[in-house]
């Protein structure tokens, strides 16, 4: 039933919230200050009650569609704005009246266990453990989030390593192998312990993968670049690259192989469950930077021989308007 309640109490004040808070951000907010002001919680506190009463009454109002549009329409008419029985919304004592069994304003005669048992999913809402039930249940710890440093190759081959917790106590965790920079890792019931007797939290790790001044991964393949000298790239060559398995693989450099070309050896990549990826070896020629007068002099024979060409033809055609 609409009273002048509803224009006097600014239920979205009581809750601290905003008018255009979402159902699952008040339910949220209602549960934080239900557990806060529960009698329960301040055995003898008047005032504490007295809030408790206020922020139920507010969230009943504001968690039914209904009632909440015909409250906010009641609140925008001014000041004015007088309400007589018979409207579909509910005061604080409908409220309780009905599903409680109550006769007028306050709580029945019991605890407040069975006062809340039904808003609260069914369950008691009363002491477990030394702290107090949350939402149909004990409320799980929080959880331990971490940042873990690993190497190249301890990422790639997996290891295993001993983490401290604050609470002094160490625990074991396993890197897996082929784990990626940023990967979490989850140890399940090693975080904090519940406070009403719930499952404690679990402890999560942010892998952080060192940098390795040949390597880098890229998803499940290894890229690395691959210096050949002039000679190399214009006649071809065979050379050797490093894996990340230790042994060299020999690579065969066509000729005429620009910088940038990708060569790539199937199956020489990270491993994982998913799969394994492969080797990119990028090419890159290596431009002398001292020379003597007879390879000077050789160089200046070879650019007169070679075709006349000029490789930058192409983009200034392009790059014309």
């Amino acid at each position: 039933m609409a009273s002048q309640d509803w224009f006097d109490k600014d239920f979205y004040k009581i809750l601290g919230v905003s008018k255009e808070v979402s159902p699952e951000e008040l339910k949220k907010v209602y549960r934080k200050l239900a557990r806060k002001y529960h009698p329960d919680s301040n055995p003898g506190d008047a005032k504490a009650e007295a809030k408790f009463k206020e922020v139920t009454e507010a969230h009943s109002i504001l968690s039914d569609p209904a009632q909440r549009a015909e409250y906010d329409q009641i609140r925008a008419m001014g000041s004015g704005a007088r309400f007589t029985a018979g409207g579909q919304g509910r005061g604080f004592e409908d409220a309780f009246r009905g599903p409680y069994g109550g006769q007028g304003g306050g709580f029945p005669q019991g605890n407040f266990e069975d006062l809340l048992g039904g808003m609260f999913g069914g369950g008691t809402f009363g002491r477990a453990s030394g702290g107090y039930r949350g939402w149909g249940g004990p409320s799980k710890g929080q959880d331990i989030v971490s940042t873990v440093v690993v190497d190249f190759f301890e990422a790639l081959h997996g290891d295993t390593m001993t983490l401290q917790l604050p609470s002094g106590n160490s625990v074991k965790v396993k890197i897996p192998a082929g784990v990626a920079d940023g990967q979490k890792i989850r140890i399940r019931g090693k975080g904090h312990g519940s406070p009403d007797g719930g499952d404690p939290g679990d402890v999560v790790l942010t892998v952080t993968v060192g940098k390795h001044p040949v390597f880098e991964r890229d998803g499940l393949n290894v890229r690395l670049q691959v210096p050949v000298t002039f000679t190399e790239a214009v006649l071809g060559a065979t050379i050797e690259v490093p894996t990340i398995d230790g042994d060299p693989v020999k690579l065969k450099v066509a000729p005429g192989t620009p910088s940038g070309r990708i060569l790539r050896v199937k199956g020489r990549g990270v491993k994982t469950g998913k799969g394994q990826g492969d080797l990119l070896a990028e090419i890159m020629v290596a431009v002398p930077t001292h020379l003597d007068a007879q390879a000077t002099t050789a160089l200046e024979a070879f650019a007169a021989a070679a075709p006349q060409e000029n490789p930058r033809a192409e983009i200034l055609q392009r790059g014309r308007r």
